[in-house]
């Protein structure tokens, strides 16, 4: 839950007009593995129609190909739908690939308000199961982004085997995070060989682009856990506002935004010749299921509140005195000669100053997934964040052993994924990797 460490980019995925109806561009689209790969000529056909067929400019679109992956600079979007897959013991390196080929194609179709496939929802025969699964018909793009990453198991199973011939590709950085003080992880929400997040501003269209994804797989991947979110808990555009997360307080004010570009660069994409070579644009992204003790909050005075966060709840400014964007200033101290905002503070751990000028360019998201066996909300922060490194999650996290606030949250999920870079028009994610 860092208050104070993100980054998103200035040479974020580039918006699209928006408002084209999920029918009527399949003739644009090139035909390929299981008739969803999409060619070079199909991705420009494409992107001339969408701005051809601009209809409603309050829609946002955003193209799936690309430099890097959209939804990690992207403007964070309102809805999550986060998935993680196992890939099935008897899926061959050959089939992993196909899988990865036609996940990307049907992920350009989806981004761009389209249906997945040559038929459709309702195109194809009448006796024969659909290839789109139609919930999101008449539903425009509303700024889905489709992110895809590998887990360590990908490369190289617990018991060390290698199952697709790419052990040796795995980066040295990418091995299952360490235990942190106070994880009380949970098997059913925790690793994965692949992941995919959706993010969008409808939620219907986020669950259609996990569902219709998820089917796709099937017979070589399988669905091992996923996550709904709801109400992002970061902004990463100096357009946003900073939203609260399920305590009430402003979260991730000191996220960098997207158009700090420099900052992005350093702390947020792969370099050239600093890891694995098929890495180079790319990230890696942390995932953490962290709920929240709403009750025990919830009966916590207004003023120890805002001491375990180190700041106004009102307003969102530090402690220290200023505004939400004012910088804490750690060194003030009361009448009294305490500080004014305490050592355990929550803003002051995870500030850079206190981990060696580390950031994250986070994308959380709050969830609520009813009650417990004892009538307490099941709720919390769907934490993600990118990094170049995963050293740099690490670092954070380690500073936050004494934290307040970790009185009032429990970690109970966790994995990390290599995000590799962007796909070209014709190509797929993950092709550097396959290269």
């Amino acid at each position: 839950m860092s208050d104070e460490t993100g980054v998103p980019s200035a040479d974020a995925e580039s918006e699209q007009p928006a408002g084209v109806s999920r029918r009527g561009l399949f003739g644009l689209l090139g035909a390929g593995a299981a008739g969803l790969a999409l060619g070079a000529a199909g991705g420009a056909g494409v992107t001339a129609a969408v701005a051809a067929q601009a209809t409603t400019p309050a829609s946002r679109v955003y193209p799936f190909f690309g430099a890097h992956q959209a939804g990690i600079t992207t403007p964070a979007q309102d809805r999550l739908h986060f998935a993680a897959f196992d890939v099935g013991e008897r899926t061959t390196r050959e089939e992993l690939r196909e899988l990865l080929v036609e996940w990307s194609a049907a992920a350009a179709q989806l981004t761009q308000g389209l249906e997945i496939g040559e038929t459709g929802a309702v195109g194809g025969s009448d006796l024969a199961p659909p290839e789109d699964t139609g919930e999101a018909l008449g539903l425009p793009a509303s700024g889905l982004t489709i992110t895809f990453g590998f887990g360590p198991s990908l490369f190289e199973t617990a018991d060390g085997v290698d199952r697709f011939g790419i052990a040796d590709r795995r980066p040295e950085s990418l091995v299952r995070l360490p235990r942190f003080q106070g994880d009380a992880l949970k098997p059913e929400y925790t690793d994965g060989d692949l992941c995919i997040q959706a993010c969008a501003d409808d939620p219907q269209v986020a669950v259609h682009a996990i569902r219709n994804l998820s089917r796709i797989a099937f017979g070589r991947a399988s669905l091992r856990w996923s996550q709904l979110g709801f109400g992002r808990t970061s902004s990463t555009s100096t357009s946003q506002a900073t939203p609260r997360n399920l305590f009430g307080f402003k979260d991730g004010t000191a996220n960098v935004k997207s158009e700090e570009a420099a900052a992005v660069d350093e702390h947020v994409w792969v370099g050239a010749g600093e890891d694995a070579a098929w890495m180079t644009g790319g990230s890696y992204l942390v995932a953490r299921r962290i709920r929240m003790l709403i009750e025990n909050w919830d009966r916590t005075q207004l003023q120890e509140q805002e001491l375990v966060i180190g700041r106004d709840k009102a307003q969102g400014a530090p402690l220290s005195g200023g505004t939400e964007f004012t910088e804490p200033d750690f060194d003030a101290s009361g009448a009294a000669g305490q500080p004014l905002i305490d050592p355990t503070a929550h803003v002051r751990l995870a500030h850079p100053a206190q981990n060696s000028g580390v950031r994250l360019l986070r994308r959380g998201y709050n969830y609520v997934d009813g009650n417990d066996e004892l009538g307490r909300l099941d709720a919390g922060l769907f934490f993600l964040s990118y990094q170049r490194s995963p050293e740099q999650f690490i670092t954070v996290q380690r500073t936050l052993a004494t934290d307040g606030l970790n009185e009032y949250i429990r970690h109970v999920g966790s994995a990390i994924f290599a995000v590799p870079p962007g796909a070209t028009a014709g190509g797929f994610v993950g092709e550097t990797l396959f290269a």
